[in-house]
């Protein structure tokens, strides 16, 4: 089964039935001509010439999240728990939970992987990317999230598509853009894997998750999603989002991905909460 192809990195060794795919999957989407890209990679560098980008988090000239910002970044590094990813060795599991460091709710996703940590610069650079209308910050964001991916992907996994989890329509128009959209886009690009951004939608405009606790987070977003058009069927699903902190919302879409004939559906998150007894846990997911 082919495996994301990394941005950047040569293909890791595998066995014959499990080898690096170097061609992107057939998509229900159709994707940007060469020349597109092209010109819009000269059109930023024209315009960074006139406006240099300056750090969000130390504010450096040159780069939306600069080097030494992004070496600070608190990554999740292995050994992870093979399900949820939680890196055991650096962080006890979160409070609260029965049964070591699984959600007990996890259940149509099969999995779920982060980059880091919601802390330090990264959780400034994702706070004005959803909050700040910087968007040109996405690419940045996605350098990272496919940069770490070798070390994150799970073993003998393969995907056919990436699905960011959806806005309402209602919440969107007040933001102008789907953060989530704008991460898989680009990550897309860097991983050769298509997107598909119209299959999955949010049907109930959910309250915001910030303080609820893990029990009114899931029922705040219980078929919440729902799928059309028949784009999954026997698709494997890698779900986007910029962070969990429960993983009730991803588990909410990937339920719906499942009814939707999704046969695997895993998500990777650009950060993660710690645990419900930090900081962190009050943020949206």
């Amino acid at each position: 089964m082919p495996l994301l192809q990394p941005y950047g990195h040569e293909a890791r060794s595998h066995s014959s039935s499990d080898t690096v795919s170097t061609q992107p999957a057939p998509s229900a989407t159709e994707a940007s001509p060469p020349g597109a890209a092209w010109l819009k990679r000269a059109g930023t560098a024209i315009l960074n010439l006139v406006f240099p980008p300056t750090c969000v988090a130390c504010q450096r000239y040159g780069a939306w999240l600069c080097s030494a910002c992004a070496d600070v970044i608190e990554r999740l590094e292995p050994p992870l728990c093979a399900r949820c990813g939680w890196p055991g060795h650096q962080v006890p599991p979160p409070s609260g939970r029965a049964s070591g460091c699984c959600p007990a709710t996890l259940d149509s996703l099969d999995g779920l992987r982060a980059l880091a940590f919601h802390s330090g610069p990264l959780r400034t650079a994702i706070h004005q990317l959803k909050y700040g209308d910087l968007r040109a910050l996405a690419g940045s964001l996605a350098d990272l999230m496919a940069e770490g991916w070798p070390a994150l992907a799970p073993e003998g996994t393969g995907f056919d598509t990436l699905v960011p989890i959806p806005l309402h329509r209602a919440r969107q128009r007040e933001r102008g853009y789907n953060q989530a959209a704008l991460l898989a886009r680009e990550l897309g690009a860097r991983l050769q894997r298509p997107v598909i951004e119209s299959g999955l939608e949010r049907i109930r405009d959910t309250a915001p998750q910030v303080g609820l606790k893990p029990a009114a987070r899931r029922q705040n977003v219980r078929n919440a999603f729902r799928c059309r058009g028949g784009h999954f069927e026997g698709q494997r699903v890698l779900l986007i989002d910029d962070v969990c902190t429960t993983g009730a919302t991803l588990e909410a879409a990937a339920t719906a991905l499942r009814a939707g004939g999704a046969v695997s559906v895993w998500a990777y998150t650009l950060a993660r909460a710690r645990g419900q007894s930090g900081p962190v846990s009050q943020e949206p997911v």
